[in-house]
C-alpha cells in the first residue's frame, strides 16, 4: 500500500531525486515548494514528463506560511524536510532571512507534524557546519589537500557543537528542535548531518554546490575563482547514494527514530576543492580550465569529512558511488543538458 510523502523543497536537487525515486515505486507525493531556486521549472518539467502531468500534487508556497504547511501534511506519513536557505554567504548578507528559512521553517514542519496527530516520520536535512570552525582539532597541510592529524574516521557524531555563521545557527536550532521532538513529543524524527552531496539536477551556483558549479562553469566556460588555496577537503556523496540512507531510515525507523547521523562520502570520498578536483574534472573536459583566487570566505573549513559508522552499524548503510563515478555522472548530464542553465 503507498504511503503519503510530504517532501518539502521538493522542486530542488535533492527533493526532485527522491521524488522521481518515490513516484517510480508508487507512492504518493505532494511537493512543498516557493519554487525560487534556479531550476525548479527544469526538475518539475522533468518529473511530470516522466511520470504523468498529474503524479504529484504541487503547494507552491514559502516554508514560513504555516498554515499552508499545516495543510500539506494533514494526512502526511512521511514529512522529507529538504527545503530552506543553503548558502553560508547569502546567511552572512540576510541573517534575518535565513533565520527564517531555516530555524523558523523547520519548527514549522515540526509543529505541522504534531499537530497533524499522525506521528508522520520526519527527516531532517542539516548539515556537517552546525560543527563550526572546530579550532581544537589538529590539521596538517600537504601538498594538495589537509589532513586530520588524529581521526583517520572523520568527525563523529559526538564532535561538539558550535554554530559558527548565521548559516550554521540556523541550520543548527533546526538540528536540535527536531532531535527534541523526539524526546518530547514522540514524533519519529531522524537529523542526518550531511555534506557535500552532488549529482545530476544539481543546478549549482557559487555559494552552493560546488561540485556542480565548478562542473557547469567549465563546460560553460564561465570565469572560476577558487576561494583561499584550494586544498580545501571534503567528503562528496552522489545524490543515489544519499536517497538510500533516507529510505533505511524509513524502513528502520525503530532504530533511526530519534538518531542523528552523520551523513558524507566518508574518508574513502573525499576531494580537495580545487587541488584534487581540478586536474578530475580537466581531464574529463580534455584541456585546462583558468582559474581566479580570492581570500577565504567566513566559516569555510579547512577539511571536514565524516564519520559514518555510526549509520554503517545502525542501518547497514554505506556510499555505493565512487567520486570517480559519480563525478563523471555530473559531468554528462551537465553536458547533455547545458541549455538548461539560467547562465548559458
Amino acid at each position: 500500500m503507498s504511503k503519503h510523502y510530504l517532501v518539502t523543497g521538493g522542486a530542488g536537487f535533492i527533493g526532485s531525486n527522491y521524488v522521481h525515486r518515490l513516484l517510480s515505486r508508487g507512492e504518493r507525493v505532494t511537493i512543498f515548494d516557493n519554487l525560487s531556486r534556479a531550476g525548479a521549472a527544469h526538475n518539475l518539467e522533468w518529473l511530470r514528463a516522466a511520470h504523468g502531468k498529474d503524479s504529484f500534487s504541487l503547494m507552491a508556497a514559502d516554508i514560513e506560511d504555516f498554515s499552508a504547511l499545516e495543510e500539506a501534511s494533514h494526512d502526511a506519513d512521511m514529512i522529507v524536510h529538504l527545503a530552506g536557505q543553503v548558502a553560508v554567504t547569502t546567511s552572512v548578507v540576510d541573517p534575518r532571512a535565513d533565520f527564517e528559512d531555516n530555524a523558523l521553517g523547520t519548527f514549522n514542519v515540526l509543529e505541522a507534524a504534531r499537530l497533524s496527530g499522525r506521528k508522520p516520520i520526519v527527516l531532517y536535512a542539516s548539515t556537517n557546519k552546525v560543527y563550526g570552525g572546530m579550532e581544537g582539532i589538529r590539521i596538517v597541510e600537504e601538498s594538495a589537500r589537509y589532513q586530520y592529524a588524529h581521526l583517520p574516521f572523520g568527525i563523529p557524531e559526538t564532535q561538539p557543537l558550535d554554530f559558527f555563521s548565521p548559516y550554521g545557527c540556523s541550520k543548527g536550532a533546526g538540528d536540535q528542535y527536531v532531535r527534541d521532538y523526539h524526546r518530547i513529543y514522540d514524533l519519529p524524527t531522524v537529523v542526518f548531518r550531511q555534506g557535500c552531496i552532488y549529482g545530476p539536477r544539481q543546478f549549482g551556483v557559487e555559494d552552493q554546490g560546488w561540485l556542480a558549479w565548478f562542473t557547469i562553469a567549465a563546460l560553460l566556460g564561465k570565469p572560476i575563482t577558487i576561494y583561499g588555496n584550494g586544498k580545501q577537503v571534503r567528503d562528496v556523496l552522489f545524490i543515489d547514494d544519499l536517497l538510500d540512507v533516507y529510505d533505511l531510515a524509513v524502513e528502520r525507523i525503530d532504530v533511526a527514530g530519534g538518531q542523528v547521523y552523520n551523513i558524507g562520502g566518508g574518508p574513502e570520498n573525499t576531494l580537495s576543492i580545487w587541488q584534487e578536483f581540478g586536474p578530475l574534472l580537466e581531464q574529463l573536459l580534455g584541456r585546462k580550465i583558468p582559474v581566479a583566487r580570492g581570500d577565504w570566505r567566513p566559516g569555510d573549513q579547512q577539511i571536514y569529512i565524516s564519520d559514518i559508522r555510526k549509520v554503517r552499524r545502525e542501518l547497514g548503510w554505506q556510499p555505493k558511488i565512487s567520486v570517480e563515478d559519480g563525478i563523471r555522472r555530473l559531468f554528462e548530464w551537465v553536458e547533455a543538458n547545458n541549455g538548461l542553465f539560467p547562465f548559458s
